[in-house]
């Protein structure tokens, strides 16, 4: 078979090799003309699979190795009797653990406690669940909003938006992008939502840049102690008066650990074989022994055993350097720095060395992964 995948999606190449022939191809630059005669479809979430990209084609199966299906249009794949997966869940961690330590970075930069603060998670699936778990190991007051699980539920941990907003010092967003219904998030974040929010609150979105109206963040900013933002409304093309206004501002790469991508690729790959009914030859292990921080004279521990794991502060000052480049250049830049983004692994990677008569940090460590 012959397959067209997007050249971002790691191993690809490696993985799908025995399904068929594949041709690697940037994201944006797909066409109808060049997958025309392929019978798999891979794709990231800068791909708009839809009637116009697949007409009067021969794909049989269409996937994409992101948690995002916003970019995909179901009902037309269903209609043509195309089978499709998504990756749900495969870099869930990565984010939550962008979440916290940029969070840890603008506690530093404040100079507040992060583990006396509120937090406010809106969306508990697969992301909003880990970002609890993460809060929960360090102790924090909880507060969830998840309209669709209250429904399938009755939980009374699940509480209404403008409960969450008045009562969160921080509010960090995980919902998917949905445009009509009942659980419309298309601009959540908007006036309202913003005026229901504490004085001197904090702000983030690594969900989808449509759920925020950045309008009514820029007019409102300084309503907010902190912003933190790693999702766009019109991506590569990024409001730069936004970009100015956050805290921390990032490329869409909240989720782009290399065990996520890794994740994304292997359930994208079982799908696949599944649907042709191949049988699957994964044996690919990504584990790696040789990350260790010594932190044994560190006078903060969670915050340099994150920070250090994850540098989030490169990533803001390679973004924010878009502001040099001209209107013309700017998106091709945004582009190029996910494209060429760094090796980034997670926590449970990592071993640390460390005064162990810090016990409780210890302990906290630990729970989040950490090979002490």
């Amino acid at each position: 078979m012959k397959i067209i995948a997007d050249e971002n999606i790691p191993m690809v190449k490696k993985v799908f090799d025995h399904v068929g022939e594949v041709k690697l191809v940037s994201g944006r630059d797909m066409n109808n003309n060049i997958i025309k005669d392929a019978e798999i479809l891979l794709v990231r979430s800068i791909t708009k699979v839809d009637e116009k990209l697949l007409n009067n084609s021969n794909i049989k199966f269409a996937a994409t190795a992101t948690i995002g299906e916003d970019h995909i249009d179901k009902e037309y794949l269903k209609s043509r009797n195309i089978g499709f997966s998504s990756a749900p869940g495969s870099n869930a961690q990565s984010v939550a653990e962008y979440v916290f330590t940029a969070l840890f970075e603008l506690s530093k930069k404040y100079k507040f406690n992060l583990r006396e603060k509120s937090i406010g998670i809106i969306g508990v699936g697969n992301v909003g669940s880990r970002v609890k778990k993460i809060a929960e190991t360090l102790n924090m007051n909880i507060l969830l909003n998840d309209p669709p699980k209250k429904r399938e539920t009755g939980d009374p941990l699940f509480i209404d938006l403008e409960t969450l907003l008045a009562g969160s010092d921080i509010v960090t967003v995980h919902v998917p992008l949905n445009k009509t219904g009942c659980d419309a998030t298309f601009q959540l974040i908007n006036e309202k939502f913003l005026s229901l929010m504490k004085n001197n609150s904090i702000l983030i979105n690594s969900s989808r840049g449509k759920v925020m109206e950045e309008n009514a963040i820029i007019k409102n900013r300084k309503k907010l102690s902190g912003l933190i933002l790693d999702v766009w409304a019109n991506e590569p093309d990024i409001n730069i008066d936004l970009l100015k206004a956050a805290d921390i501002a990032t490329p869409h790469i909240a989720g782009y650990s290399y065990d996520g991508k890794i994740n994304g690729t292997k359930m994208i790959y079982e799908a696949c074989c599944k649907h042709f009914g191949i049988e699957s030859n994964w044996n690919i292990d990504i584990s790696d022994n040789s990350l260790v921080m010594n932190l044994k004279k560190s006078k903060e521990l969670l915050y340099d055993a994150f920070t250090q794991a994850y540098p989030v502060l490169r990533d803001n000052d390679n973004l924010k350097k878009i502001t040099e480049k001209t209107k013309e250049e700017r998106g091709r830049y945004f582009d190029k720095l996910r494209k060429e983004y760094p090796v980034r692994r997670e926590f449970k990677n990592y071993r640390i060395e460390c005064d162990m008569e810090k016990r409780e940090e210890v302990e906290i460590l630990k729970k989040l992964g950490f090979i002490i």
